[in-house]
């Protein structure tokens, strides 16, 4: 996360040198990142190296392109302590970007039909709020709804696994408009309505108390979302994002695991794969939904996901994670990782496929909770995991989305 205090320690160090390299983690490829001199990597860390005086150029440019900056150091003083010097830390970031400019120079082709940034924050697209559904039934905790924006007269396009930008009504306590915020797109391209003229979200209303004053406090965004009305404007930006994209192989086998909302991603692929027919995309590989929730009220779009698997059992696989209901074998809370466990051979199995791509999208804090369970599923054959992982990002095949 950017630190404000942590810019201005780094612009008045004495260390003697003007350049500094900033850390940067969450930057999403898009048409203004294409232009730049150095790659930008799908997962992890990039470092940026920015003169003195471009350093707040460059931190408006890489918050508006969605990044965090989690470090500035001067360059000079870069490695001070571990016996790296700056000069080998320089060739040491410039050998990963050449590394890491390669599978972005393949992939170079098939980004181009990728849209990105139609619509700007300065100039959103205003949609109207079609539909606006309660997906958390009885029983359940808090709201989480299904939203449908018309899009006629737009050149909105999205693919699945890509994002808009939603600006909400209203001003912030400093008086200035409030900034957009990004949601995952829950439709297929062509909308729930199947006309290229829609686009969906799924959006959980965010509640929390003050940590200081102990007050309830309710998101600017989310809290503007599910209490749309039908027929109330919308203004939207986007498509942003790169990393979710669905396979183009029809055959491929598709590992997703989901937290609440995160689930809208995957649905819009389960959409392409089986509810709607496509003469140039019929899947028939192997979807495997991993869906971790509280209760059994909050499993969203659950009639719709077991008629799926109902349908195409041999395609489509399910496998709920209830933690407050269910209880892993030692007796504790069921979740993603238990669950990962449980199914350590089959999903070792799969994902040393070559075609087989594993998506991760949901609250940041389930990506150690899944690391444990993959690293347990992968010992079990002797592999050390955390390599392994390393191999299926360089290979493009391990997405993760999580926030």
């Amino acid at each position: 996360m950017y630190n404000p205090s942590a810019a201005g320690g780094a612009a008045n160090t004495q260390s003697g040198s003007r350049v500094f390299v900033y850390e940067v983690v969450g930057l999403r490829q898009n048409e203004a990142t294409d232009q730049t001199n150095y790659p930008i990597r799908r997962s992890g860390s990039v470092f940026i190296t920015v003169p003195y005086n471009r350093m707040n150029e460059e931190m408006r440019r890489i918050t508006r392109l969605g990044g965090q900056i989690v470090s500035i150091r001067p360059l000079s003083d870069e490695n001070q302590g571990n016996g790296t010097s700056a000069p080998e830390k320089t060739n040491r970031l410039q050998q990963e970007k050449k590394e890491e400019a390669k599978p972005m120079t393949q992939a170079k082709e098939k980004e181009k039909d990728i849209p990105v940034n139609t619509y700007r924050p300065n100039a959103p697209f205003v949609g109207k709020c079609m539909s606006n559904e309660e997906l958390v039934r009885e029983g359940g905790e808090g709201t989480v709804r299904h939203l449908k924006f018309d899009l006629t007269g737009s050149n909105l396009r999205y693919l699945e696994g890509q994002s808009i930008g939603i600006i909400p009504e209203g001003t912030d306590k400093n008086g200035k408009p409030h900034k957009l915020r990004l949601y995952s797109i829950a439709s297929t391209r062509h909308g729930d309505d199947v006309d290229d003229k829609t686009v969906s979200l799924c959006v959980r209303q965010l509640v929390y108390k003050h940590p200081e004053t102990g007050e309830e406090v309710k998101g600017v965004c989310s809290t503007f979302l599910t209490q749309l009305n039908v027929g109330d404007d919308v203004k939207i930006t986007g498509p942003v994002g790169k990393e979710m994209l669905l396979p183009d192989d029809p055959e491929a086998n598709v590992i997703m695991m989901a937290t609440g909302t995160g689930i809208a991603p995957f649905r819009a692929f389960l959409w392409r794969m089986f509810k709607e027919q496509h003469e140039d995309y019929k899947f028939k590989g192997l979807a495997w939904l991993f869906f971790g929730c509280a209760y059994t009220p909050n499993i969203l779009y659950k009639e719709e996901l077991e008629e799926l698997q109902a349908t195409f059992p041999d395609n489509f696989r399910l496998t709920y994670a209830i933690s407050r209901e269910q209880k892993n074998p030692k007796g504790g809370k069921m979740y993603i990782q238990d669950r990962i466990a449980e199914h350590a051979d089959n999903l070792w199995d799969l994902v040393q496929k070559s075609n087989t791509h594993t998506y991760i999208c949901g609250l940041k804090g389930m990506e150690g909770g899944i690391d444990e369970g993959m690293s347990g599923a992968a010992g079990k054959f002797g592999v050390n995991w955390a390599d392994y992982q390393k191999k299926l990002k360089k290979e493009h095949r391990w997405h993760v989305e999580t926030y």
